[in-house]
């Protein structure tokens, strides 16, 4: 079986993300989208809340399981017998941090390739970064979000 890991904090998942799940799905047998906890990074959603929304967008799809990571992710895909780690490219500025990523996890771990796809062209300008400062000043998201996202950030408003 030819297993891929999709790793990424996902704070929240965006339909770029998505469509970059799909894109594997037609590579791979299976594809893991792999949910991380990242010190660097200031969550809005809770670990259990990504998890959640994940399964609630793409949970249902056949060939895709989602998991928490903890640790090193070579060591997760060595785990879980993935031969690749899927990762999405945007644009030139993503490129330099992602090659230097997969360079040391060749390193690591030499068995684990690393695959880049680019997103389609309309979600190329999208991030959970921007997605969350959009809704922080009180835009529409509906349009680079599903639907349960929306509906949580609803509840983060609220609460």
């Amino acid at each position: 079986m030819r297993r891929a890991i999709y790793p990424g904090s996902f704070d929240p998942v965006t339909n770029g993300h998505l469509d970059v799940v799909d894109r594997a799905r037609k590579l791979f047998d299976e594809v893991i989208v792999a949910v991380a906890h990242n010190d660097q990074k200031q969550p809005l959603f809770t670990l259990d809340e990504r998890l959640e929304l994940l399964q609630a967008t793409i949970g249902g799809l056949e060939r895709v399981r989602i998991a928490p990571l903890e640790g090193l992710l070579v060591k997760f895909a060595l785990e879980q017998q993935a031969i690749a780690v899927v990762r999405g490219l945007r644009a030139v500025s993503d490129f330099e941090f992602e090659f230097q990523m997969a360079l040391m996890n060749r390193k690591l771990e030499g068995a684990v390739e690393t695959i880049f796809l680019m997103p389609k062209e309309e979600y190329t300008y999208l991030s959970s970064r921007i997605v969350k400062e959009i809704a922080r000043l009180g835009g529409d998201i509906a349009k680079f979000v599903p639907p349960s996202v929306v509906e949580a950030f609803n509840r983060k408003r609220t609460s």
